[in-house]
Parts: C-alpha cells; structure tokens; sequence
C-alpha cells in the first residue's frame, strides 16, 4: 500500500545534526527536479528578499521564511515525519505509534512537497517553505515542473497493491495516477455527516486518523474494494458508488466519501 499525504504549510524547526544530503532521500529518480527547484529557490532568497516573499505568496509576518530558505544546504535536517506539522500531522501523531506501526509508515507513507517531489517520512530534511502552487521565475510553476518527472518514477513506487490518495488538489496535480494503477487507487474526501460538505478541519484531522488507523491495524487492502472494507471494519462510515462497468471503468480513480459528525 502507497499513502499519499499532503505536507504541511507550517513545519518544525530544522534539527542540529547533520545538514541535508540529496543523495540519500528516497526517489532517487527525482534527483534532478529536487535540485533545480532547491538551487532556484536558494538563490532567490538570497538575492532579494522582498521578490522571494512575493513569489511565495508570503504575509509580512512570514518574512523570516526567506531567511530560513537561504539556509537549505546547510541547516540541520530531521525525518520528514517530524518537519510536517499541522492537523493531519497531529492526528496522524507518528511519534507514539508502536514499533511496528512506525514500520509500516516508513513504507508506505509519501508525502508530496513543491520542492522536494516526494519524500517518505524518514527522509532527513530541513525546514522549508515553498508550495506546490509557487511559480518560480525561471522553473515556472511547480506542478508542472514536477509532472514529468513524477510520471517516470511514481508508477514503480505504487508498486501492485493500494495506491490511497489523500492529497489536496494542488499536490495531486502534480501526479495523476493513470491506466492500471489508477484502477487500484482510491481518492478520500471527508464530508460532514450532517451537512455533507467539506471542512477543512474535518477533512485534515479524519484523514491523520484513517492513515493512524491502517498503520496500527497492519491492514494491507489490495484495492479499493478492500480498502472500504478494512475502514468499516476499523469504525468508520463510508460510502462509495459502485465502479464503472467494463470500459467506463477503465483507467479511472475510485471516490470515497468517508463521513463524520464531529472530530475529538
């Protein structure tokens, strides 16, 4: 099973050990599209504070964030799974999942970033800031940058079992599953029960606690079919029209609406 997750907006802090080395993150395929949009983003910062904070779409009080991007090479780096923070993260609470669970998400858990690609929670990282909807000056925007790249290297991390896409829209533009490995893929949106719309709120912290659940329970579903069942199981209502028939369902994502009334 393949989880992708969004990052977080807001991050930890950068560690004091050792600072980042590119070679080691995982997907090394996306090597080079890592390290175009690191030497662009670096060399932004550190030429003019005021264009970066624009290009970044940051407020007044964020200005420290340009400071922190000038630092990339040489801050010190934590696991990914420690620098992204926020509800889902919090609901998600890596850190006081059991030795096995942990496993399990250092396996399977993705997470999309607009300057690293994709990195697994135990890749070593530092503190960033820059979203997957920033257009830099000379790479463009980053979705599309990151689209070929990703459509060579995706595909093999899938593997042949669940592919369960929990991204935001601006993230998942950046990799749409195609053929046989969209057939395999199922896409969560959280609605609010009672009045069946999206809140942001809702949807971050249900979607931490669907990935805490399936890392703890140690269920591997092969499909979405399977992957419905397993959350029933763990508690959780869901609803899903049946796939298309035949040619109609070729190709195409399964949706899942996960319901709830209220998040504790």
């Amino acid at each position: 099973m393949l989880v992708l997750l969004p990052p977080s907006e807001g991050k930890a802090p950068s560690g004091r050990g050792a600072p980042l080395k590119p070679e080691s993150l995982s997907l090394p395929g996306l090597a080079g599209a890592r390290q175009a949009v690191l030497d662009e983003l670096v060399e932004l910062c550190a030429a003019d504070e005021e264009k970066a904070r624009e290009v970044l779409g940051l407020s007044e009080g964020l200005r420290g964030e340009v400071a922190k991007n000038t630092e990339l090479r040489t801050a010190g780096a934590r696991p990914a799974g420690e620098i992204y923070t926020g509800v889902l993260y919090d609901a998600l609470d890596l850190a006081s999942l059991d030795a096995a669970a942990k496993r399990r998400a250092a396996r399977s858990l993705l997470v999309f970033s607009g300057l690293w690609g994709a990195v697994r929670v135990t890749d070593r990282i530092p503190s960033y800031r820059c979203s997957m909807g920033v257009r830099l000056p000379a790479l463009g925007a980053l979705g599309s940058h990151w689209r070929a790249p990703m459509a060579a290297v995706l595909p093999e991390a899938a593997g042949s079992g669940l592919v369960l896409d929990l991204r935001s829209s601006a993230y998942a533009a950046a990799w749409k599953p195609k053929g046989e490995v969209a057939e395999r893929t199922a896409s969560v949106r959280v609605l609010h029960a009672p009045t069946r719309k999206v809140v942001s709120h809702f949807n971050k912290a249900t979607k931490g606690r669907i990935v805490r659940s399936l890392m703890e329970s140690g269920a591997v579903p092969s499909g979405p079919a399977e992957l419905i069942e397993a959350l029933r199981d763990l508690g959780y209502v869901v609803e899903a029209a049946a796939p298309a028939a035949g040619a109609a369902g070729a190709g195409k994502v399964r949706m899942l609406d996960v319901l709830v009334d209220e998040v504790h």
